[in-house]
């Protein structure tokens, strides 16, 4: 019987790993992994972060590094590399969740929201890193 690789989670540069994984933990309702939670009587100074979902599943990891030149998406200058897609079920959640990731920090890119066929927005977090939130049924 052959067996494949699993994917652990998705891992994301950033100059603010803090910053930036309590973006995502906060966009997707996420939490820590034990012992990542900011501890209250020091300065936080952690290079490596993992978030989790509801079952304690990895998703993504934040690894600080000292520089990171931002995507310049639709413009190839700088690439993006990789995005995320996040689905939501219909176009009243897909505007509910575009407000939500603006005033997180994200900043709009493109508006595609009134495609009959695949309403989306396309996003990039605090890092710069590019995400598309879209409606579709999975």
């Amino acid at each position: 019987m052959s067996s494949y690789p699993v994917l652990m989670h998705t891992a994301l540069d950033a100059t603010d790993c803090r910053g930036l994984a309590e973006f995502y933990r906060e966009l997707l309702g996420l939490a820590y992994r034990p012992g990542d939670e900011v501890p209250a009587d020091r300065d936080d100074d952690a290079a490596w972060l993992v978030l989790l979902d509801v079952r304690g599943n990895r998703v993504l990891a934040f690894q600080e590094v000292p520089t990171l030149e931002r995507a310049t998406w639709p413009s190839n200058d700088v690439p993006q590399q990789l995005h995320l897609d996040f689905r939501v079920p219909d176009t009243d959640e897909l505007e509910r969740h575009r407000l939500r990731a603006e005033a997180l920090g994200a900043a709009l890119v493109l508006d595609r929201s009134d495609d009959p066929d695949e309403p989306l927005y396309v996003l990039t977090d605090p890092a710069g890193h590019p995400f598309c939130i879209l409606v579709s049924a999975g």
